[in-house]
């Protein structure tokens, strides 16, 4: 695949306004409180049909303690859902509270946190088979890995977090999926971009 089909693939990416954008932060905060508040998930409604559209979706969560720290060191949870097949904003709502209960490297967020963290949303494009690695760009593309039981995925802004060069965005693709840094070569590689907000 080329990197011109990459491109014309962002465009299946729901067009966001700044309203909407705020909307699904706002969601995604509403959503958590509430589920720290009672136990049970928000019933999302909108009449919204962009936010209605299907499409996979990754929440990060990162302290605001030190807003001057590098954005890695301050991650709190981050879950996400690939296939395009649930509404956005049902699907921002339902990433957002694993997010703060569910990632396992992680304690669950309290509620006495909730004002100390800060909300990202990643909207995906549809995942594409990559053929050639070298096409890669950093902080443009993201990358999934599969390999018999083993999958992982990195999203385009983490190599640019921590510095790496493609070869290294590959090998901790490998690690986060459970596989020798290598392990590329002979796994089964797509790549997506994505359509990034954070609260302020």
């Amino acid at each position: 695949m080329s990197a011109h089909t990459a491109l014309q693939e962002i465009s299946a990416l729901p067009a966001l306004t700044a309203e909407q954008q705020h909307e699904l932060l706002q969601l995604a905060r509403t959503a958590i409180q509430h589920f720290l508040e009672t136990g049970e998930v928000l019933v999302v409604e909108t009449a919204d049909p962009v936010l209605q559209t299907l499409a996979g979706v990754f929440v990060t969560l990162r302290t605001r303690d030190d807003v001057s720290a590098p954005k890695n060191t301050r991650l709190r949870g981050c879950i996400g859902h690939m296939e395009a097949d649930w509404p956005l904003a049902q699907v921002v709502a339902a990433m957002a509270v694993k997010a703060a209960t569910r990632d396992p490297r992680f304690p669950p967020v309290v509620p006495a946190e909730l004002d100390h963290i800060a909300i990202e949303i990643s909207v995906l494009s549809p995942l594409q088979p990559l053929e050639d690695v070298t096409k890669i760009e950093l902080g443009r593309h993201g990358l999934f890995i599969s390999k018999g039981r083993h999958r992982g995925l990195l999203l385009p802004q983490v190599p640019i977090m921590f510095g790496w060069t493609p070869e290294e965005f590959l090998e901790n693709l490998c690690r986060k999926a459970g596989l020798p840094p290598n392990a590329w070569h002979e796994a089964q590689l797509w790549w997506f971009e994505t359509a990034v907000f954070e609260e302020e």
